[in-house]
This record gives C-alpha cells, sequence and structure tokens, in this order.
C-alpha cells in the first residue's frame, strides 16, 4: 500500500522523538507508536516485510542506529553511517509499496520482500524498486545488505550466525 503523499521529516520526528499522532510513513495509515516506531524502540518485527516497512520508516526519521542494528551484524560494521544519514536527511521520502513477500522458510527462516521506494532530492524524483534478502536469528529478522561485501568462503561460518555453513545457509540469498 504506498503512502498517499510526501512524508517528510517535521520538529517532532527529527531525531528519532516522532510525536505519538504522527501517521506511520511506512503507508499501513496506522499511528507510528503503534506501527513501526514500535520496532523502533527495540521489539523485534515479527516477519521480514514488517522489518522492511519499518526501515523505510528509519529513512523517513532519520534512524540510522536502526538501519544499522537491523542489518545482518556480519555487515554492520561495512555500512557507511554518514552516507546514510545524508541521504536521508536531503531527501524527501515519497512512498513505500510492498509489491510481494515470500517466506522461504528453512532454519534460519528467509524471506525476500520486493518494494518501490520513491524519494525526492536535489536531483529530481527516484524511485528504485528491489527484491531484498532477509534472514531471521535470534527471534530477529536482519536485511541482507547486497552493497556490503563481506568476504566468506563457501565451507566458514555463515554470516547470520545459525552456525551452519554458509554453502547450507545463507548464500544462495546475497
Amino acid at each position: 500500500m504506498p503512502v498517499s503523499g510526501p512524508t517528510r521529516k517535521t520538529s517532532e520526528s527529527i531525531g528519532g522523538n516522532p510525536m505519538s499522532t504522527s501517521i506511520c510513513p511506512c503507508g499501513s495509515g496506522n499511528l507510528l507508536d503503534a506501527c513501526c516506531g514500535h520496532y523502533h524502540a527495540g521489539h523485534p518485527a515479527p516477519c521480514a516485510t514488517a522489518l522492511m516497512r519499518s526501515r523505510y520508516s528509519a529513512y523517513v526519521l532519520g534512524l540510522v542506529d536502526y538501519l544499522v542494528d537491523t542489518t545482518l551484524p556480519a555487515q554492520q560494521a561495512g555500512l557507511d553511517r554518514d552516507a546514510i544519514n545524508a541521504w536521508s536527511a536531503q531527501s524527501t521520502w515519497l512512498g513505500l509499496e510492498i509489491e510481494s513477500s515470500e517466506v522461504l522458510g528453512g532454519q534460519p527462516e528467509h524471506a525476500f520482500v520486493t518494494f518501490i521506494a520513491r524519494w525526492h532530492d536535489s536531483e529530481g524524483e527516484h524511485s528504485h524498486r528491489e527484491k531484498s534478502s532477509f534472514v531471521q536469528n535470534n527471534g530477529r529478522w536482519y536485511f541482507i545488505d547486497p552493497t556490503v561485501e563481506v568476504k566468506i568462503g563457501r565451507n566458514d561460518a555463515c554470516l547470520c550466525g545459525s552456525g551452519q555453513k554458509f554453502k547450507k545457509c545463507c548464500s544462495s540469498y546475497r
């Protein structure tokens, strides 16, 4: 479900202190506190789609720590916090549309979420379509970032912390 209009940071939302009466930027139509704000406050997202929506909302609200924390732990050190913050701050977020969600099962559980995110910046309006990979470990879902290179052999322990070999776990989801 796309957001009906532009989502902009306001004085109430900058710095991670959104007002409890704010509509969630993810496009659900629910109040932020009852939607993605619940996950931003530390509660685990129940599924990959909820994590995807909460990550979009985190970009809108400038919650860089949340974006890092919900990325696969083995990839977190490779993220550029300054670039994430700059992109978040310099963009007017226009909406998120979830096209599909595919739970793949397995142990640990994997999922794909296909989405379109729209934003406007100094170069104009943009649209990005992506099929993102997610893995659940220890009751938490994590985004597997395809832009963060991690050197790992097929027989090494998996990045997700499952204890399985990489080739038997997350190798096909990167």
